[in-house]
């Protein structure tokens, strides 16, 4: 596009690339031009498709932690744009049954979808094609053999831009009381202020509520919230990390054992990662 004094500049990977009339590609934009109407344009659109990126890619999450039902033609749809093309690729996705079922075995990495179904690398490293109507993004913890899936990625040079497989799990512990309403393995990490924990919970993008930071998920047609203790008092006392309860859509906590495997592996992701940022003790950095 034309700017003032014969330059042109253009929109490459992000950032804006001038050339001058002599048609040589500068290092930087001149001064002279960077409050070109034009050149403004081109930043806010750069900025816009950079936020696209990231909303693409929250969502994407989003469906796989919610184990959501995504039908076919909605991929379809979105895979012209370049954003959600590249939210999408190379994750592991598996075709729906009508009841919600799905083969654990029967799973590919997403490589193209159109009208005549979606196209993933199976286990065989084949090419082939789902004909369901319907695709599920399973949450790792419920993929078999994730180990395998995750060797094969490496084999096919695979990269995902929203964490599947290389994303921490944990298995709820089969021996657990049924009593047992809360987890208390990372409680107790101490940070200087609150504010330090609460800016930490924001930076993981854990919302907090009540004194809880808390991830909400959808499994087996229920909502459910992981909600890990931060404090609330005021912002610049010390503060340290609590328990882990998980509620029903009624704010009701529920016992351990009632909690789905995604819910827990997210419960206790967040509540791991939350605990990372405590102030280290002498005892534990020399550890």
């Amino acid at each position: 596009m034309a700017v003032a004094g014969g330059y042109e500049v253009t929109l490459r990977r992000g950032a804006v690339v001038c050339r001058n009339s002599a048609g040589e590609e500068l290092r930087s934009v001149p001064r002279t031009v960077r409050g070109d109407p034009v050149v403004t344009g081109l930043e806010q659109l750069a900025e816009w498709l950079e936020q696209h990126g990231r909303d693409c890619r929250a969502d994407v999450e989003r469906w796989m932690i919610r184990s959501l039902p995504i039908p076919t033609i909605t991929l379809a749809e979105v895979w012209a744009d370049e954003a959600w093309r590249a939210a999408l690729t190379d994750l592991v996705v598996a075709g729906l049954n009508e009841d919600d079922s799905w083969d654990p075995d029967a799973v590919g990495f997403l490589r193209d979808v159109d009208g005549n179904g979606v196209g993933v690398v199976n286990r065989d490293g084949e090419s082939v094609r789902l004909s369901a109507d319907r695709v599920l993004i399973p949450h790792p913890v419920l993929l078999a053999d994730l180990d395998d899936l995750r060797a094969l990625a490496a084999d096919l040079i695979v990269t995902q831009p929203v964490d599947q497989l290389f994303r921490e799990t944990w298995q709820r512990p089969t021996s657990l009381d049924p009593a047992a309403m809360s987890v208390d393995d990372f409680a107790g990490g101490r940070f200087d202020e609150l504010r330090d924990l609460l800016a930490r919970a924001a930076s993981l993008g854990y919302p907090v509520q009540g004194g809880y930071a808390f991830c909400r998920i959808f499994e087996g047609g229920e909502n459910v919230a992981a909600c890990s203790w931060v404090g609330s008092d005021h912002p610049e006392n010390e503060a340290e990390t609590g328990s882990l309860v998980f509620s029903d859509g009624t704010g009701t906590y529920r016992p351990l054992t009632a909690v789905g495997p995604v819910a827990w592996s997210e419960g206790m992701r967040m509540a791991a990662a939350l605990y990372a940022g405590r102030v280290l003790e002498t005892s534990e950095e020399q550890q």
